[in-house]
């Protein structure tokens, strides 16, 4: 049986990817201003990157033999990160907001490493190493925007 500490923080991150994704779109969509251009470019090669990672997440968690949540509901009660705020903001703090969720979700990666290290589980290690780097990158990409 596979640790179920392990896999309520894979579903957690799932469902913090999830919502970031779903984050990220919304921004794409609604973005304006004078760098519209290259914020609504920049969010769809985020949130096309999160679709991917929310797909091998699930996966790992249905080969670890538990049940993937998939749902709104499932992934608003398990996931750290908050939806965007339905009121339109600006450019700058749609940066801002994702810079800081994406550390979020680096955070919990590392979380996630040192686990699946204890359990000798190296794929679930090895995903969320390559997670973690992908959001601090991410993270590092977006603060170089506010500055």
């Amino acid at each position: 049986m596979t640790n179920p500490k392990l896999l309520d923080l894979l579903s957690k991150f799932l469902a913090g990817t999830y919502t970031l994704y779903l984050k990220t779109q919304n921004y794409h969509w609604n973005v304006t201003g004078p760098m519209f251009q290259a914020m609504h470019l920049m969010f769809e090669g985020q949130y096309s990157e999160l679709a991917l990672a929310v797909d091998e997440i699930a996966e790992r968690i249905r080969a670890l033999g538990a049940f993937a949540p998939g749902s709104y509901s499932q992934f608003a009660r398990l996931s750290s990160i908050k939806e965007a705020n339905p009121e339109p903001i600006k450019a700058m703090e749609m940066v801002r907001d994702l810079e800081t969720d994406h550390k979020n979700l680096a955070k919990q990666a590392h979380e996630i490493i040192e686990i699946a290290g204890s359990l000798h589980d190296d794929v679930s290690a090895d995903l969320c190493t390559a997670r973690m780097a992908s959001h601090e990158k991410t993270a590092w990409m977006l603060r170089s925007v506010l500055e």
